[in-house]
């Protein structure tokens, strides 16, 4: 499979296979839309939390004696049946929220996304995109000549995928609130869906299979 190789002015310069078992699967939107959901609940933090009586602070002497007063029997202060005691089947922070999906199927998922992202014109492919200097102002002029987009411009957002030699792009990239860099071994499907665009460097395709 074919794709076009832009220079940093965003001239076409050449050409480049990008492999079919990766851009070339047929759009899967119902699997594309279960895999972010589950990635999005592995993500979430709780946050609610209810201290049970193990947890509540002083009650660790039994309040009167077991028998003899009238009352009834308590052995601490901090059961839950007693003002400023635990909470009985509160929130707790240690609840899992993830849910799991089958390895084949995640790949499947990203591979549906990266195809869509091609046929839809999304996914640009830029030579030499690790020559430029760990600065913003020169990252975002290159992103702007390829993209033909302004970097003030809603439709700016833009995943890049560096070559693993290219660090310095990460620290580039940094400063641009609708630009996130990350290897292609770290991709997942929440930034992939999250920005419109996809500029990968030209070194970076023999990593992708």
């Amino acid at each position: 499979m074919k794709a076009d190789v832009y220079n940093l002015e965003g001239k076409v310069v050449g050409s480049v296979d990008l492999p079919e078992s990766v851009f070339g699967v047929e759009w899967r939107p119902l699997l594309v839309s279960e895999a972010l959901r589950i990635e999005e609940r592995s993500r979430r933090a709780p946050l609610a939390h209810a201290k049970g009586r193990g947890e509540v602070r002083g009650g660790g002497i039994k309040p009167w004696r077991q028998k003899g007063t009238g009352r009834a029997r308590h052995g601490s202060i901090r059961s839950p049946l007693w003002k400023g005691g635990g909470v009985s089947h509160g929130p707790v922070k240690e609840r899992d929220y993830s849910l799991k999906m089958n390895k084949k199927e995640k790949r499947l998922a990203l591979r549906s996304l990266l195809s869509e992202k091609l046929r839809t014109k999304n996914v640009y492919i830029v030579d030499s995109l690790g020559s430029l200097s760990p600065k913003t102002k020169e990252l975002a002029k290159a992103l702007s000549s390829i993209l033909n987009v302004s970097a003030k411009k809603k439709g700016f957002s833009t995943l890049i995928i560096p070559s693993l030699k290219s660090g310095a792009m990460y620290r580039a990239a940094r400063n641009i609130p609708t630009v996130y860099a990350m290897p292609f071994s770290s991709l997942d499907m929440y930034e992939t869906l999250r920005h419109k665009r996809i500029v990968i460097d030209r070194e970076a395709v023999g990593t992708i299979k």
